[in-house]
């Protein structure tokens, strides 16, 4: 979808719409954390006092970590080609989504962000604009940019820089997953090495998504893209397709979305596409499904419950509600705590963990993930994301 696309179906803002009403001026604003009332004031925020502290931090950059605000504030960075339910709509169009990540930070996380739009889509030029600007802040989250151009540009990125490069529609996403099938398996007693799990997308999502399967111990698992299973017999596979292809060549073989999901245990749906309901009947007694697109899951909540046992949406208004800001504010949190190198497998795998514990004895069909509004959960992941860290040794701040 093209913005010319979206100008043909929708009408100018309306300035009574409570929606266009809020967004009005903006979702944030930046405000000063130290006082401003007199000329005593202004000597220590600004001129003369503020060259002691400039002159302390060119003697030694470490210094910056302690008295500016980087240890605790990320870039939210795009260019605006992979937008929630909407694609490719350019980063002037991206910046609500990204200001409102930006307001998610703060209030789960307490962490400041910074919506940055950028008006390219050449990879090299990402990485090197990200890379410059990067002394500005404690971390980088990558958001909403297409696949399989979102691989190469994180991957880049964390080789280069010394601070976390998060892409949450990867990472967080697949966190977010894990938690609720840790709880959905232990509910429907099951181990995760003997699921039979399919994953319908092989976008930026579908790939995280295998990759923290497999490092939990999944094995069995099909990747289904718009011309069926992934497999290594294809000739029409990217980079990314053909990492999903030799990873799950033990198990997936060439099939449409149904066979596939003939007397699967588990099916992920991150592709926006839509299931029959025959296909989800045929899936195995006690089924999963996680039908994850919005606004409009594969799989309305209404039918997957006639066959599966577990189900989850990405949306609000059903149970199981799997969303990413339960994970990326917590990890970012526990990131800058401790300022770490990098964010690992291990510390993702940790935030999973840890999410699925908060669920404890009212684990339920409805009830496998805990709500985006507990409290409980941007602590209790930043606490594993630290400990995490402290152990693998990616923590500058071990204390």
């Amino acid at each position: 979808m093209v913005a010319s696309d979206i100008d043909a179906r929708i009408d100018a803002p309306d300035p009574d719409d409570p929606v266009f009403a809020l967004h009005r001026g903006g979702k944030m604003e930046v405000s000063a954390t130290v006082p401003l009332r007199d000329a005593h004031d202004l000597s220590l925020s600004y001129t003369p006092g503020v060259a002691r502290v400039c002159e302390a931090i060119a003697a030694d950059p470490e210094v910056a970590h302690e008295y500016t605000w980087v240890s605790n504030t990320v870039a939210v960075v795009t260019d605006g080609t992979a937008v929630l339910g909407l694609g490719d709509i350019g980063p002037a169009a991206a910046m609500p989504v990204m200001e409102g990540k930006a307001v998610l930070f703060k209030q789960f996380g307490g962490v400041d962000a910074i919506p940055v739009a950028l008006d390219t889509t050449d990879v090299d030029e990402i990485v090197e604009t990200v890379a410059r600007m990067a002394p500005t802040f404690g971390g980088i989250n990558l958001e909403d940019i297409s696949s399989p151009r979102c691989f190469e540009i994180e991957r880049r990125l964390i080789e280069r820089l010394d601070i976390p490069v998060f892409h949450d529609d990867q990472h967080g996403t697949a966190v977010v997953v894990l938690a609720a099938l840790i709880n959905a398996v232990r509910l429907t007693d099951r181990d995760l090495e003997d699921l039979k799990v399919v994953i319908s997308g092989a976008g930026a999502a579908g790939v995280a998504i295998t990759k923290i399967l497999r490092t939990a111990g999944v094995r069995k698992i099909a990747v289904v893209d718009r011309q069926g299973v992934i497999h290594t017999g294809r000739d029409d596979l990217n980079a990314a397709k053909q990492w999903l292809a030799d990873e799950t060549a033990t198990w997936a073989k060439a099939g449409s979305i149904n066979d596939a999901m003939s007397g699967a245990d588990v099916f992920i749906g991150v592709s926006g596409g839509t299931i029959a309901e025959e296909a989800v009947a045929a899936m195995a007694p006690d089924a999963i499904v996680f039908a994850l697109a919005n606004p409009h899951p594969e799989v309305h909540p209404d039918v997957a419950t006639r066959h599966a046992r577990v189900v989850a949406t990405g949306r609000s208004d059903f149970p199981n509600q799997i969303n990413n800001v339960l994970v990326f504010p917590g990890i970012f949190r526990g990131a800058l705590d401790v300022r770490a190198t990098g964010i690992s497998e291990g510390m993702k795998l940790s935030a999973a963990a840890a999410i699925a514990d908060l669920v404890g004895d009212e684990l339920s069909e409805s009830y496998v993930i805990p709500s985006p509004f507990d409290p409980r959960v941007a602590t209790a992941v930043a606490r594993a994301v630290t400990d995490t860290a402290r152990r693998e040794g990616l923590a500058r701040r071990p204390y």
